[in-house]
């Protein structure tokens, strides 16, 4: 049951679940940004690569999306202990996730260029090389966003697993919260109160997105 008091409780301490909110933002950006700068290049070599590369970058993929964000935030923390930092193993263990997923969302986006506008670049003097950064890359780019949207939303809501290596984020400090203080009768609106802040972070992120998403389509008709 709701209670004014409870609900007295969480406003006074507002301030102290936003700072975790800005801590899983800021988890969130980091996060993605390493599995892009990942991700990005390993949906590239599935699509054009061979051999050794190709291969472990296709295992390397099965493994960490087969692999629970939870155990693999334990074992880089407790087990391979990469940082006495929560939020850099934290950054990490994400960081890896969502390159794994984001690969795929940009291997499919790059097989989704028509190959004969890569036989167009090749047949007016561009190298390969070329003809991949300058006519496929881009159109690959602004294809895969509906999909970078999905793995955004994802991303913000696996932050929470952090609770597990003991990151203050928002999800910690929610907790830490009612059972710290006492407050044990303010349970359900502490979360429901930060259940509203994930809403909002959710809601904002994806119209954000949607602009964007519209913003860079590539028109209907044109396939550049």
């Amino acid at each position: 049951m709701l209670q004014a008091g409870d609900w007295a409780f969480v406003v006074d301490n507002l301030d102290y679940l936003l700072t975790g909110a800005a801590v899983t933002v800021g988890l969130t950006l980091t996060s993605l940004l390493l599995g892009f700068l990942l991700g990005f290049p390993a949906g590239a070599i599935e699509v054009y690569g061979d051999g050794l590369a190709e291969r472990f970058v296709s295992v390397g993929g099965v493994v960490l999306r087969g692999t629970p964000i939870v155990v693999i935030m334990l074992v880089l923390f407790f087990v391979v202990s990469i940082s006495k930092s929560a939020f850099v193993t934290a950054t990490v263990g994400l960081g890896l996730r969502s390159a794994a997923y984001q690969s795929q969302i940009f291997r499919g986006a790059l097989q989704s260029v028509d190959e004969g506008q890569m036989e167009a670049a090749r047949a007016v003097g561009m190298s390969r090389f070329e003809a991949i950064r300058h006519v496929v890359v881009p159109q690959a780019l602004r294809r895969s966003m509906p999909g970078f949207q999905n793995e955004f939303t994802i991303v913000l809501k696996d932050t929470s697993i952090a609770f597990a290596i003991g990151l203050a984020e928002l999800l910690t400090r929610g907790y830490d919260l009612f059972t710290q203080s006492g407050r044990s009768t303010a349970v359900l609106e502490v979360f429901v109160a930060i259940s509203a802040i994930y809403f909002v972070l959710t809601f904002g992120t994806n119209r954000a997105l949607d602009r964007l998403s519209d913003y860079y389509a590539i028109p209907s008709g044109e396939n550049a």
